[in-house]
């Protein structure tokens, strides 16, 4: 359905570029938040889900990710630059709630691009992953930082 919405937004707004005789970007621009706009307003009465809600799904994934990646850089940068070392790695099997397996892998590979840890395994019934991490002190922390951040807004942008 968010593909059919986007298709109507693309139409409407080359409708906006013919009404206005004027075929710049601008106007397409223009003619796409007029989209967007007549969109919101006509998913009360017809029975499908605004698809900007999973654009900013997306949209906030990346920013998580991008966060995620800056500070575990600086926790990496603490460990290799740091004087002493007192690094507990570890093991961690992580109970995940994504049920299909692009969701899995996706949050296998935003674990893996995370310096510090990397996704080794997954259980048979992909309802675990295991996960090597450098630090892994509070093994209930990482768990509850992974599922709360990663876990949460993966299964907000892909259901």
């Amino acid at each position: 359905m968010m593909a059919f919405q986007i298709l109507i937004n693309i139409t409407i707004a080359i409708i906006w570029m013919f009404l206005q005789n004027s075929y710049t970007a601008s106007s397409f621009i223009v003619g796409y938040g007029i989209g967007i706009l007549l969109l919101l307003f006509l998913r009360r009465f017809l029975a499908f889900d605004f698809y900007m809600k999973r654009v900013w799904s997306i949209f906030k994934l990346i920013i998580l990710f991008i966060k995620e990646l800056s500070l575990a850089n600086i926790d990496m940068m603490k460990i290799v630059l740091g004087p002493k070392s007192n690094l507990k790695p570890g093991i961690i099997a992580m109970p995940t709630k994504l049920e299909t397996e692009w969701q899995i892998t996706l949050l296998a590979c935003l674990i893996s691009l995370t310096p510090g840890t990397i996704s080794m395994d997954f259980s048979d019934d992909n309802e675990i992953i295991y996960i090597h991490a450098v630090n892994a002190g509070d093994k209930e922390e990482v768990i509850r930082n992974i599922q709360k951040n990663f876990e949460q807004t993966i299964m907000e942008a892909t259901k």
